[in-house]
């Protein structure tokens, strides 16, 4: 006769409990890390510490800077740019991003002349500048004092001007962007808030002879 074994009731787990703090350290963890991550990948707040893109953007405003759709798009004319500084810059000990809107892109000639910026030998039409430009500037003679083979912005670079056009240490002075350096576009400035709202929702300009 088979004896039948006796089943031992079920314990119960005993449940550990937490401790507070360290459940709060996890908590906080987790909120950096997923900070550092989207800072790292998706966007980034940033403020602006000078004028050199007044009027657009005033000293101190809080910008929310795209990082990703350069993932699958390439810079664009007229988008406010920022970026790390280049190899130039970095010579000047320059450290801290920039910030400027693309006028030239790669392959494009880019002339400033007579208080106007043109590109491929059409005038822009810029509503977005301080004051008109009060220097001249061509990348044909800019290229040919560095040495560049090219009478245009060269491929994978970029030419970059700061809206207040004669405060503005920029591509003028010291060249072209390289595309790898370029961190992402500004697109929404949330501070002040009687300014908030997205930065150039249409084009700020049309290419015209007007």
């Amino acid at each position: 006769m088979t004896r039948v074994q006796e089943q031992q009731p079920d314990k119960q787990p005993t449940q550990k409990v937490e401790n507070p703090w360290v459940e709060a350290a996890k908590t906080i963890g987790l909120s950096l890390v997923l900070a550092l991550g989207i800072r790292h990948f998706v966007a980034e707040a940033r403020y602006i510490p000078s004028g050199s893109m007044e009027p657009t953007l005033q000293i101190n405003d809080r910008l929310i800077i795209d990082k990703l759709s350069y993932n699958f798009r390439k810079p664009e004319r007229g988008d406010i740019v920022v970026f790390s500084p280049t190899a130039t810059l970095q010579q000047q000990n320059f450290k801290d991003a920039f910030i400027k809107r693309v006028i030239g892109l790669p392959g494009d000639k880019v002339e400033v002349k007579g208080g106007r910026v043109y590109v491929n030998d059409q005038p822009l039409r810029e509503n977005y500048i301080e004051d008109k430009p009060a220097y001249s500037f061509s990348t044909e003679q800019f290229n040919a004092q560095q040495g560049i083979q090219s009478q245009t912005v060269p491929a994978d670079q970029y030419l970059v001007l700061g809206d207040n056009r004669n405060n503005s240490y920029d591509s003028h002075y010291w060249g072209y962007v390289p595309r790898d350096k370029i961190i992402g576009r500004a697109v929404v400035r949330f501070w002040p808030v009687d300014r908030m709202g997205e930065l150039d929702p249409e084009p700020a300009y049309a290419e015209s002879a007007n």
